[in-house]
């Protein structure tokens, strides 16, 4: 059965001739009630995520935080409402998949410190490598390599990238899908020997 809806200036784009559909920002808070916690936090950090213009064909993200902010105050009372407050609270611009965010979460669900996203090696050098996340505090780059790095001209690129932060001095932890099968238990093993041994 249909329902009508109130949606706000912006709130519904034209992709064609008659062609209507929610914008990216309204989508999300729409979802609000079909996702879990933990799927809509994934869902917003790909919506406000900074895009590789050289691999998408875009420079700007979908929407931003605040862009969602402003969504959630021009609907204070409709359904959901109160999950993507706390959802927006969770979300983070960086996380380049959907699993560097439930690696993120996992982390932070287990105690361990919230981790910084898209960690530059040497921030003064344009063609510097970088980790998906990490803990630059004390050295650990954390890598999720995805179906893509099995490709061979990836793997050498990875291969480069993990030498660099070695011989900086950091440790590496390459994650794989295999990992998140069991909740990233081998990865949160590893982390906390390397807190243990690290950490002041």
């Amino acid at each position: 059965m249909g329902h009508r809806v109130r949606a706000l200036a912006g709130e519904v784009l034209e992709h064609g001739p008659g062609v209507l559909a929610s914008s990216p920002a309204r989508t999300w808070l729409e979802l609000a009630n079909e996702l879990g916690p933990v799927s809509l936090v994934a869902f917003g950090d790909q919506l406000i995520r900074q895009p590789r213009p050289d691999f998408e064909g875009r420079s700007e993200p979908y929407t931003t935080r605040s862009a969602l902010a402003e969504m959630l105050r021009g609907h204070p009372k409709m359904k959901g409402v109160a999950k993507c407050r706390a959802a927006l609270e969770d979300m983070r611009v960086g996380a380049d998949s959907v699993p560097e965010t439930l690696l993120r979460l996992c982390l932070l669900a287990h105690g361990f410190p919230e981790p910084e996203l898209q960690i530059v090696l040497k921030p003064s050098d344009r063609f510097s490598p970088s980790a998906d996340m990490g803990y630059p505090g004390i050295k650990v780059a954390i890598q999720y390599d995805g179906g893509h790095h099995l490709a061979d001209d990836q793997r050498r690129r990875d291969v480069r990238r993990d030498a660099a932060f070695r011989a900086a001095g950091w440790s590496v932890i390459v994650v794989t899908a295999e990992d998140a099968r069991d909740d990233f238990a081998c990865v949160r093993a590893e982390l906390r020997a390397i807190f243990a041994t690290r950490a002041d």
